[in-house]
């Protein structure tokens, strides 16, 4: 299981992604497709031998998973001709023809509608892997021929970043789809936490949040700015099943007055009445691991919840998400005592551009989801060690209950 990691440890683990020069993102890019392989093997053990799975909004076909982060690498490394200008590239600069025939037509997330992606006429299993793989032989070429300075590293960076992002998607995919991981590298499962419930208080003020620039950063993230903040308190750690299941087992999924009218709806026409993959058996709490059905551990933080569920449940105890900017806040100032990292968590922020937002070249990353969607902060135990960093911003619909997402509450 990956462990409960406090800001410290997070931000010394992210710093060797965000700043590493060629040689340290060679190791990282080759250590994270190995795993990418481990979970690819699994499902092809696991998937018929055309890899078809149902249509869900939430999926997407495996065949074009892989080829996507392929394709992503090659267009941003392989053909983009300004990749040595960094973040500065011109995303519309013509590019050569991809050496996988109409990969642009097949690959291309913000061309290619999510709908399509399941009528595509996808290369199998082992052509595409062998695509992928080849676009990597040449994605190092260029790596080693890079001098370490931030520009000329942007797009390895970037594109060891996607993969990895895209490598937590297969897992939270496997969950749902009920593959079976075990033997895999990747953490299946949350770390056990406290279970109590333990405050910290939290000073505020003028605070400085958002990244400065040094590095590598997101694009949604750069815009450092100060925000006005009262003083707060926070929970220490994220809700733990044990502090979730008493809203739960008292009928809070059937009192209206815990939702919102947003959340209520997503209630009664989405949710099954309990948090996802969780059932009883016998009187006994039970969730599904990967296909595999485990006790319920009352420590562990409460995971595939929306941010519905969240908001509810802090009604009902009487608290309220905090905003990213108290999150944030809480987790550089409060060092070792803010433990993080074992699921995403829910904050009461939507998700907006920072002062003076400009998009990186990769305009599909940030500027089609400043729609309202809350943010979420922090990370997940199926994040790589390498992303997990206090200013990084997630966004999902605040109904999306497959990610590995909880969340942590303020005291009202």
């Amino acid at each position: 299981m990956a462990p409960i990691l406090t800001a410290t440890v997070q931000q010394a683990t992210v710093e060797s992604f965000r700043h590493a020069d060629a040689a340290a993102l060679e190791r990282m890019m080759a250590s994270l497709r190995g795993d990418l392989a481990q979970v690819w093997q699994a499902w092809r053990r696991a998937l018929p031998p055309d890899m078809g799975v149902r249509y869900e909004e939430e999926l997407n076909p495996p065949l074009w998973e892989l080829g996507h982060v392929g394709w992503y690498e090659d267009y941003w490394i392989g053909r983009n001709p300004h990749r040595l200008r960094g973040w500065r590239a011109d995303p519309r600069a013509p590019r050569a023809a991809s050496a996988v025939w109409h990969a642009d037509a097949m690959y291309d997330s913000s061309t290619v509608a999510h709908t399509r992606r399941w009528h595509l006429d996808l290369p199998g299993a082992e052509a595409t892997w062998r695509d992928v793989q080849a676009v990597r032989a040449r994605t190092l070429v260029l790596l080693r021929q890079c001098a370490d300075d931030d520009d000329a590293l942007y797009f390895h960076r970037l594109a060891f970043a996607h993969e990895a992002m895209h490598l937590e998607a297969w897992l939270y995919m496997s969950q749902s789809l009920a593959i079976d991981l075990r033997g895999c590298t990747p953490a299946l499962q949350p770390s056990p936490g406290s279970s109590r419930g333990e405050e910290l208080a939290v000073a505020g003020g003028r605070v400085t949040i958002g990244a400065a620039g040094n590095g590598f950063a997101f694009d949604n993230e750069l815009g450092a700015h100060e925000v006005e903040l009262h003083d707060f308190r926070i929970d220490a750690q994220p809700v733990s099943w044990q502090r979730y299941l008493p809203f739960l087992e008292a009928g809070g999924y059937d009192e209206a007055r815990w939702w919102s009218p947003q959340g209520w709806r997503w209630r009664q026409r989405e949710c099954t009445g309990k948090p996802r993959h969780l059932t009883r058996d016998d009187g006994t709490w039970v969730r599904a691991v990967f296909g595999q059905w485990v006790p319920l551990d009352p420590a562990q933080p409460a995971v595939h919840l929306s941010a519905h569920e969240a908001e509810a449940w802090c009604r009902w105890a009487g608290r309220r998400l905090p905003t990213e900017a108290e999150w944030e806040r809480a987790a550089s100032a409060c060092g070792e005592a803010f433990c993080w990292g074992d699921v995403w968590e829910w904050t009461a922020s939507p998700f907006a551009p920072y002062p003076g937002f400009a998009p990186h070249p990769y305009r599909e990353y940030s500027l089609p989801w400043f729609d309202g969607r809350p943010v979420l902060r922090g990370s997940s135990f199926a994040t790589r060690a390498a992303l997990r960093d206090l200013r990084y911003r997630n966004y999902f619909a605040p109904g999306r209950n497959d990610i590995f997402a909880g969340f942590r509450s303020c005291s009202a």
